[in-house]
Parts: C-alpha cells; structure tokens; sequence
C-alpha cells in the first residue's frame, strides 16, 4: 500500500528535477551564447561575475579559440585610456 502512495510523489520529484535540469542547460547555453557573440556582454560579465566569464575563456580555450581573452583585455584597456 505505501509503495503506490509513494508513485505519484516519485513521479512528480523526477518530473520536478528534470524541469530543473533542462532550464539549466537552456540558461547555460544561453549565457554561452550571449557571451561568445558579445564583447560588451563579455565586459559586464568581468564586472559582476568574473569567475563565470573565466570558464567562458577556458572553455573555448580548451576547443582550440585562442585569442579572445586578449583581444577583450586590449579593447577594455584602449577604452579606459
């Protein structure tokens, strides 16, 4: 009897986790893409969430994309100046 009680309440916990989960892929595909189109985006992110756009770097680094970290460096500083 507690078995087919528990069922439904199990459906619902793995129904809830899997929402959760696909909202977290969408939000992290999301977050990439907007960071890998948009240096201002970039920018932003190196003010309020530098550790975030830090793996953003690692990540394409480790794809082969070299360059990027050093080309946002430049154009932030030249805009400082």
């Amino acid at each position: 009897m507690m078995a087919r009680t528990m069922e439904p309440l199990a459906k619902k916990i793995f129904k809830g986790v899997l929402v959760v989960e696909l909202l977290g892929v969408f939000g992290a595909y999301f977050l990439f893409n907007r960071m890998n189109t948009s240096q201002d985006f970039r920018q932003t992110m190196s003010k309020k969430f530098p550790f975030i756009l830090e793996v953003y770097y690692k990540s394409i680094e480790q794809s082969g994309m070299y360059g990027v970290r050093e080309q946002d460096q430049e154009k932030w500083l030249n805009s400082k100046n």
